[in-house]
């Protein structure tokens, strides 16, 4: 992740325990300037900036959400909270991610507007048609894939392992699922490292138009660490590749003024 927003002092024990998944205490973590408390494990995959840019990447006025691999819910939930008239689908296979879903969902308001849908994303059609995903039918789709091909990079814990490797070709799988269920004309937007754009683009632009690139960097004039990508089921517009956008002023820990207030809840992204 590029960072994780936690602000000091706000954290609280959320133990669950089920038959199905091995106890593990947790953290309460706030978003969106306190609008979201989203319970996470303590190891393993953390949600931070990275979930948060892609919740706030999507459009106003989509009505219906599909997030692949949404963990503990964050990028859904940011959706959801910037876009009152949204309903979202939140696929997660995990057991233990589960778990804090569905509570996140509830905890926050949510169970109106989200449903959390236990699937492998990546079986076929009739597979995730009869878990519940309708084909054809979202207007945005959003990802946060595993960042490494298996062997490449390091997770301190088997769970982070699960949730940052993968085999190089399941990145295309996860494109193809978003295109299934996607709406015609509606937009399938995934963040990703910038390393890994060459598959990322290829699979994208076999499927969809109107593909846009937006490159994020640390600090200005440095490299690009991540990419969100965005495209449009049946479009045939060209690619757009968008000037790098730095989330932190020059010197110090400060984010600059369009990211911060997409942190503190009170603006989406512009893209």
């Amino acid at each position: 992740m590029i960072g994780h927003l936690r602000p000091p002092g706000f954290a609280m024990s959320l133990d669950h325990a089920t038959a199905n998944v091995k106890r593990q205490s947790a953290t309460g973590d706030a978003f969106l300037g306190g609008r979201l408390t989203i319970a996470q494990p303590q190891k393993g995959f953390r949600a931070g900036l990275d979930s948060v840019l892609l919740g706030a990447a999507v459009s106003p006025g989509s009505t219906g959400l599909l997030d692949l691999g949404a963990g503990v819910g964050t990028a859904g939930m940011v959706a959801l909270a910037t876009n009152p008239g949204l309903h979202a689908a939140l696929v997660e296979f995990d057991l233990e991610m589960l778990v804090h879903l569905r509570s996140n969902i509830a905890a926050n308001g949510l169970a109106a507007q989200a449903r959390a849908i236990e699937l492998d994303l990546t079986l076929p059609a009739g597979a995730r048609t009869a878990a519940g995903l309708e084909p054809d039918h979202y207007t945005s789709v959003i990802a946060n894939p595993p960042f490494y091909e298996q062997g490449q990079g390091s997770a301190p814990s088997k769970a982070r392992a699960a949730a940052r490797h993968m085999p190089a070709k399941a990145l295309d799988l996860w494109v193809k699922t978003a295109a299934s269920h996607a709406a015609p004309g509606g937009e399938i937007i995934f963040i990703h490292l910038a390393e890994r754009l060459g598959p990322l683009l290829t699979a994208f632009e076999a499927r969809f138009g109107a593909v846009t690139v937006l490159p994020l960097t640390p600090r200005p004039g440095g490299d690009a660490h991540r990419v969100l990508i965005r495209a449009i089921k049946g479009s045939r517009a060209p690619l757009t590749l968008l000037a790098s956008r730095p989330l932190h002023l020059p010197e110090g820990r400060a984010f600059q003024p369009d990211f911060e207030v997409i942190f503190r809840g009170e603006d989406r992204l512009h893209w």
